[in-house]
């Protein structure tokens, strides 16, 4: 599939090659991405967040949320009201600071039906933060598109379910919607359906799911920037998709307010 960029802004500046050839050659950093509309996006709080406590982690420094949303307006000045932008932080040697490149890219829609997952045995590293490390998944993933599945879900060699290679994974067991408790990568769209499942009547909880307890469930989706989407098969298990919640959770998710950027 080819990537179309809009534009690429590395500190407020189009990219040089001197600019580049640090993200390009120094797999080090933090990341997180999300979904303009109109200038606003959801859960933008909760993104500015994840920035700034991944820069503390790996650069010991925070990184000023509103410094971020300048920098995503700036990418986004003229026709790119509506876009998938993905900010990256790193931090250069020489440099007393870290570096923000914002890539804007075309708006992307939520999946279009249930999706199929392939288990993998993989665990990503540090897995709490949204970093630059994304081999091992995509690696897994292009074999898994291969062979006719969507995307795939992570486990640990025993079977214990983390996480979906780009998103992350919930099972509805009729009453509440169960988030894998395995190390993963809390992703902004699970803690808004989280903090706003039980207003639903639904409850939401983490707990330990495994590949084996995947036929006791009467549902699951994934869930990531572009959405929720019902999950339709997970390796050789064909699970229900059942309407009446998959409805539930996309009206959760689309009454999220859009934060102006």
């Amino acid at each position: 599939m080819e990537i179309v960029f809009l534009r690429v802004e590395i500190d407020g500046r189009p990219p040089t090659a001197e600019a580049l050839w640090h993200p390009a050659l120094v797999n080090y950093g933090h990341f997180t991405a999300l979904q303009v509309r109109n200038g606003r996006a959801q859960g933008l709080g909760l993104h500015l967040a994840r920035l700034d406590a991944a820069n503390r982690e790996l650069f010991g420094a925070g990184l000023d949320g509103d410094l971020v949303r300048e920098r995503v307006r700036h990418a986004l000045a003229g026709d790119a009201r509506d876009a998938s932008v993905r900010m990256m932080a790193f931090w250069p040697e020489g440099r007393d600071a870290v570096s923000l490149l914002v890539a804007v890219l075309p708006p992307a829609p939520p999946p279009s039906g249930p999706q199929s997952l392939k288990p993998v045995p993989y665990e990503r590293p540090v897995a709490h933060v949204k970093h630059l490390g994304g081999f091992g998944q995509l690696y897994h993933r292009k074999i898994a598109e291969r062979e006719g599945f969507d995307d795939v879900l992570l486990t640990g060699p025993d079977g214990t379910v983390a996480e979906g290679g780009v998103t992350n994974v919930g099972f509805f067991d009729g009453s509440s919607v169960v988030w894998p408790d395995a190390p993963s990568l809390s992703g902004v769209t699970m803690q808004l359906l989280e903090a706003r499942l039980p207003a639903a009547g639904i409850g939401s909880r983490r707990g330990p799911v495994r590949l084996a307890d995947l036929p006791s469930y009467r549902s699951a989706f994934v869930a990531n920037s572009r959405g929720v989407a019902p999950v339709g098969r997970i390796g050789d298990v064909t699970l229900p998709v059942d309407d009446d919640f998959t409805r539930t959770l996309v009206e959760v998710y689309e009454s999220v307010p859009w934060d102006p950027i």
